[in-house]
């Protein structure tokens, strides 16, 4: 039987034009997006997947009313994810974090432009949002040597005459993260420079129906890479070459990159935040792990947990340790609902025995979208007063920490579940099972 060339070209050869995510079902299109391993493992859980579409004109209008709101002409952002929140597009995004090469302007009329990679304008112009594709915002020193000046001036002249065209030649122009020569550049074009990065995260922080719907489609799929690595671990295996099993299954399933080495077995472990090394695993050890993962659509699946590892039970004191974790995050969780006060949730809830106060983590709440966002809900004696005066709203999502470290200890217990802030509570997306050994259950 002979074989269309269409149907070879296709994704998913069983599906017409497009994929239920709206996009076209072309594996030679410039868009990137899940693959099919991924959308096969969506359809047999019977998730519904995002409007693609409806996501980034979501996204837009959001960050529009905001620019709005704030009286400004427009908000130019170069931070890789806000790019990636107003456009939906990708470029080297590791590399752009320290070689700011793109940049995006949304106008106070929704005109959005952005300035890309010399050689690759291309890359977003599958969202009919971006209305203009150009290039030379690239101000650091690698690129432009000594005459970054040169560059900087021109760029912000095309700002000016873009504010001056699409927001009302209004001087105050917001700024997530700038070079110094740019903003030197754009003071000099009579902008007054506001504060960008306040705007994009609280644009951020309320996920759309489809946003939220994305974010079930890479839980899911972050879950399944976690369980191929859970069942790939054998003793005398190395820290990375664990790790390693979840950075191939996120890639396998359209996901991107993970953003911390964080997994650690046996007395690493205590201190938390030793990141993984050649260190073998040995037999009836913890193993803990964050996944701080950047998955499919470029959502980010932020959850942690403890593994007992050993064919004998674990010791009483870490038993004791993982079921104390697993009630700090549910019973914190439960408070979740619209209108709770971000500071309710700092100086309420389960409260850690002395004996982990030390070790405990850096917050016990944090946002998390496109990768761990504002707001970030401390613990009581890091509480700063007027940093987070807010409430919690509807599409928040927050992710429920919890570090059980004893202070000298040989281990520490690491939890995190990812929760959805809904109309009338909360709703845990994280799905996958605790360790039953140390749970007590076996």
């Amino acid at each position: 039987m002979s074989t269309n060339y269409s149907d070879t070209r296709k994704i998913d050869p069983s599906k017409g034009t497009h994929l239920p995510d709206g996009s076209p079902n072309d594996g030679d299109r410039i868009e990137i997006g899940p693959t099919l391993l991924a959308m096969q493992e969506w359809e047999a859980a019977g998730l519904t997947l995002p409007n693609l579409e409806r996501m980034r004109a979501f996204r837009h209008k959001r960050l529009t009313q905001h620019i709005v709101d704030r009286e400004w002409g427009g908000l130019l952002m170069f931070d890789p994810l806000n790019i990636r929140y107003a456009t939906d597009s990708t470029n080297m995004q590791l590399w752009n974090t320290h070689n700011p090469f793109r940049a995006v302007l949304v106008c106070a009329d929704g005109y959005m432009v952005i300035w890309d990679y010399k050689n690759s304008p291309f890359l977003s112009t599958f969202n009919k949002l971006v209305r203009e594709q150009r290039s030379g915002a690239d101000l650091f020193y690698f690129d432009r040597g000594d005459k970054i000046d040169i560059a900087a001036d021109v760029f912000s002249k095309e700002v000016r005459d873009l504010i001056d065209e699409h927001g009302g030649g209004n001087n105050r122009l917001g700024m997530d993260k700038g070079m110094l020569h740019g903003i030197r550049a754009l003071e000099s074009q009579g902008f007054t420079i506001m504060d960008g990065e306040e705007c994009t995260e609280k644009s951020r922080s309320i996920k759309g129906p489809d946003e939220i719907l994305a974010m079930r489609c890479a839980s899911h799929a972050c879950e399944a890479a976690v369980k191929e690595m859970e069942d790939a671990i054998q003793v005398g295996m190395s820290e990375d070459e664990i790790w390693a099993e979840l950075h191939r299954a996120n890639i396998a399933r359209g996901g991107e990159w993970i953003e911390t080495r964080l997994l650690s077995t046996g007395p690493r472990t205590n201190p938390w935040f030793q990141e993984c090394g050649p260190r073998r695993l040995n037999n009836n050890e913890i193993l803990a792990f964050d996944t701080d993962l950047i998955g499919c659509y470029g959502i980010c699946i932020d959850i942690s947990r403890t593994w007992w590892i050993g064919d004998e039970k674990p010791r009483a004191d870490m038993i004791y340790a993982m079921q104390h974790a697993h009630e700090h995050i549910h019973t914190n969780m439960a408070m979740l609902k619209p209108g709770v006060p971000l500071r309710d949730l700092t100086f309420n809830g389960h409260q850690l025995d002395d004996q982990y106060s030390k070790g405990k983590y850096g917050c016990r709440f944090h946002g998390v979208g496109l990768c761990d966002e504002w707001p970030l809900i401390t613990y009581s004696d890091k509480h700063v007063e007027g940093a987070f005066d807010y409430e919690l709203e509807a599409g928040m999502v927050l992710c429920a920490e919890a570090l059980v470290s004893p202070e000298g200890g040989d281990f520490s217990i690491k939890l995190e579940d990812q929760v959805l802030v809904t109309e009338d509570g909360f709703e845990n997306l994280t799905k996958y099972p605790f360790c039953p050994h140390l749970m007590g259950e076996t």
